[in-house]
């Protein structure tokens, strides 16, 4: 695989081949790339399965922040996971989860406006790591067979927003913060409060079944449990190995853990299909003696340079993927990378080369 990524990187060396002459005589104010201060960010990441079974994961395109003062944005045209049928195949084709835009049926409650995602990483001019997702996110289950998208939205997170800043070692923050969460109890979809700080929510047999098809399984028996925490700690993020933390690391994110008790017309029970997923998961990572440098902001995502095409590329593992660790959480970058994603991997490959080869 590396030789794989080495080849891309060499192509994309012919094809665009400015694409670093405007940040050569700046190199050597760029930031390490293995320890210096980075931020990441990622929309929304599925892993089905817990610790010892088979399942399968997808992760989408993760920003990373650049080696120069500048931000990583996550494109518009990403409104949704899965996006298409390869994704789809990664973890079954009930769930669906929209990111905010919509176009073809509204899967939020009336009143819920459709927006575009933001969802940035950032290096400010003082160095400073920092990192954002905000968007409306519905958590859809097509398997209810609804007339309309909205009848089959279980799960809805209105105003989301997780932040990080890295400031110093000994000034990390991270925020995870919602204006609104919506639940299908019932017939319809309810506010339930939403408690702060370290509190979660935990709901019983929502109507709600697996991700996928399973011989036999009855919706009108098949019910799940669902969790909603806040990411506190980094190997709670669903990431890739590409997404790496540092000697201090600020984390935040939505954490959805799902418990589905798949049961036969009859009511007898047939498997428990756990799924994790992680909104909106963020983190920036700052090494020790880190200290910003002067003249610049140093906070939020404004970046000053436009937008810099750096992200970890998707990332998905099928239904016989191997064991990702003991923590569960990571997915081996390159293993069936979408192509949008190559392209950007390898010019962020590209600039760390030219970096090294400047400093030798």
């Amino acid at each position: 695989m590396t030789r794989f990524v080495t080849k891309a990187a060499a192509l994309t060396a012919v094809l665009f081949p400015l694409v670093g002459a405007g940040v050569a005589g700046a190199q050597s104010q760029a930031v390490d790339e293995k320890t210096g201060p980075v931020s990441f960010a990622n929309i929304a990441s599925v892993r089905i399965g817990s610790e010892g079974q088979k399942g399968g994961a997808l992760i989408t395109e993760t920003q990373r922040s650049p080696l120069l003062p500048g931000q990583s944005k996550l494109g518009t045209d990403r409104v949704s996971v899965p996006k298409d049928d390869g994704e789809r195949a990664t973890f079954g084709g009930h769930y669906q989860i929209d990111l905010g835009r919509y176009s073809n049926g509204n899967p939020f409650p009336a009143g819920v406006a459709s927006r575009d995602h933001n969802v940035v990483a950032a290096l400010q001019a003082s160095t400073v790591p920092t990192a954002v997702a905000e968007t409306n996110y519905a958590l859809r289950d097509t398997w209810q067979g609804g007339a309309k998208p909205v009848d089959n939205t279980v799960l809805v997170l209105e105003g989301a927003k997780t932040a990080v800043d890295c400031t110093g070692p000994a000034k990390l923050t991270g925020t995870s913060s919602v204006s609104k969460l919506w639940v299908r109890q019932g017939d319809g979809l309810g506010i339930v409060p939403m408690p702060g700080g370290n509190a979660g929510i935990e709901l019983k047999n929502l109507r709600l079944g697996p991700p996928g098809d399973i011989t036999n399984a009855s919706k009108d028996t098949t019910v799940s449990d669902l969790r909603l925490t806040r990411v506190g700690a980094f190997d709670q993020l669903i990431r890739q190995d590409g997404w790496r933390g540092g000697d201090y690391t600020a984390v935040a994110g939505w954490r959805v853990e799902i418990t589905t008790h798949v049961k036969d017309a009859a009511g007898t029970a047939l498997q428990d299909v756990r799924t994790n997923i992680v909104l909106g998961g963020v983190s920036c990572s700052v090494p020790k003696g880190f200290v910003a440098k002067a003249g610049g902001p140093s906070g939020g995502t404004n970046a000053s340079q436009a937008a810099v095409p750096t992200q970890v590329p998707a990332g998905y593992l099928g239904a016989a993927a191997p064991d990702t660790g003991s923590d569960g959480s990571r997915v081996p970058l390159g293993i069936g990378l979408l192509f949008g994603g190559v392209f950007f991997g390898a010019v962020a490959l590209l600039l760390g080369r030219r970096r090294n080869s400047g400093t030798d």
